[in-house]
This record gives C-alpha cells, sequence and structure tokens, in this order.
C-alpha cells in the first residue's frame, strides 16, 4: 500500500492551454504508471455546471463562493475513462456541453472556487503518485510536483482536434471553436487568481505535431528519470 511520502511515486503536474491533450494525455501516463489521474478541469466544469443550473452569473463572486464550499465532487476510475459526481450525480457528460464550456473559464476565475478546488486537489496529491492536468498546476497548485509539463499546440491544429472530438454531437464550426479555444486563452492567461502560464521548471512540449502516444511515452520516461534521481 502507498504511503505517505512514498519514494516509489511522485507527483506529475501538467498544464497547459485549453484542447492541447491534457486530459487524454495525463488519463494515460497514470494507466502505464498505476498511478492516480485527477482531471482539475472536470472539477471546475462541474461547479460551472452547478452554477448553471443554479442561475448564478460568474460574475456574483459571493454566490458563487458560497456554492463552491456547498458542493460534494468525486473523481472516480473507470474502464471507459473517469466518472464524475457531483452530489451523488454523474454528470461526466453533462460538464462537457457547449454551455459549460464558454463560461467555465469566467468561473474559475473566481478566488474562492479555486481556493477551495485547490485545497481539494492538493489533498487528493499529499500521497503521492498523482497525474494530476489543469492550467495552473505546476505554478500553484503543486508548485512542489517532481516532474512539470507545459503541453501545447497551435490554436488551428487544437481546434481541429476538438472539432472532431464533438462531430455530429454539438451545431459549431471549426472557425467557431478556434475563436472560443483563443478567448479562452486570454481569459485563463489574464486572470488575476493563478492565471495559465508555464512554471519556471516546467519543460515545454508542443504536441501540434505529435501523436498521443508519442506524447504519453515521452512523459512516462521523463517520469522514470525523475523517479530515479529522486531515490
Amino acid at each position: 500500500m502507498q504511503q505517505d511520502g512514498d519514494s516509489d511515486r511522485i507527483n506529475i503536474a501538467i498544464d497547459g492551454p485549453a484542447g492541447a491533450g491534457k486530459s487524454t494525455v495525463a488519463r494515460k501516463v497514470a494507466e502505464q504508471l498505476g498511478y492516480i489521474y485527477i482531471d482539475t478541469g472536470a472539477m471546475y466544469r462541474a461547479v460551472t455546471l452547478s452554477a448553471l443550473k443554479a442561475s448564478i452569473e460568474p460574475q456574483d463572486s459571493k454566490a458563487l463562493a458560497a456554492l463552491a464550499t456547498s458542493l460534494d465532487i468525486e473523481l472516480l476510475p473507470g474502464d471507459k475513462g473517469q466518472t464524475v459526481l457531483l452530489n451523488g450525480e454523474d454528470v461526466t457528460d453533462s460538464i462537457r456541453s457547449r454551455e459549460v464550456t464558454l463560461i467555465v473559464s469566467l468561473i474559475a476565475a473566481n478566488e474562492t472556487v479555486r481556493e477551495v478546488l485547490g485545497a481539494m486537489q492538493r489533498k487528493l496529491a499529499a500521497r503521492k503518485g498523482v497525474v494530476m492536468d489543469g492550467r495552473d498546476i505546476g505554478s500553484h497548485v503543486l508548485p512542489n510536483a517532481e516532474l512539470k509539463v507545459f503541453l501545447t499546440a497551435t490554436v488551428e491544429e487544437r481546434a481541429s482536434r476538438r472539432f472532431k472530438e464533438i462531430s455530429g454531437k454539438q451545431d459549431v464550426t471549426l472557425e467557431q471553436l478556434a475563436q472560443e479555444i483563443a478567448d479562452r486563452d486570454r481569459l485563463d492567461e489574464q486572470r488575476e487568481i493563478a492565471p495559465l502560464i508555464c512554471a519556471p521548471d516546467a519543460l515545454v512540449m508542443d504536441s501540434t505535431t505529435m501523436m498521443i502516444e508519442e506524447v504519453v511515452g515521452a512523459i512516462v520516461k521523463l517520469s522514470r528519470t525523475k523517479l530515479a534521481e529522486a531515490k
């Protein structure tokens, strides 16, 4: 059983802009290493979905703060990926709706929302052996993570990947997606609380021309090197 400070495990932080493939890569890296995958974006999406249902505006900081502290969010591993439970309800699919996507960056800019979810994320990572992806993991949530990767790709490539992913499911053009991703990048980079930045000690990896398995393989190799150095 894994113990606190287990020298056989490290924490891996994967940051980057929307659509860079962080979640897919992080999940596969965790699978290969036998680590726990934590999708922080799903946590922010769960808060956003709850805010939409409660008709809370992104600008209503007080209401959002109260909402965030009242929610029970669980991330459960499964054969088909991670299941997200919000107050016991499976919201895995609904948090990926376009309505949620369009305002999640605004909700994520709320200071209390970030404090509440950040504390949850640090607690999950305390025992090591975690692969966590998001916007500010290496710079803010897990600044002491042994391996930090900043995964990026061009806006055009990220929009193309997203377009293929939702093809036939959502009525949106490739051009709209590209604009929305660019807008989201700007919001993530310019927010006052824990903005999207590349940690000084992070390895920058551009996945524009790389296959998913190539990215995963590179990060797994890096993690094993870091683990050997930590021993």
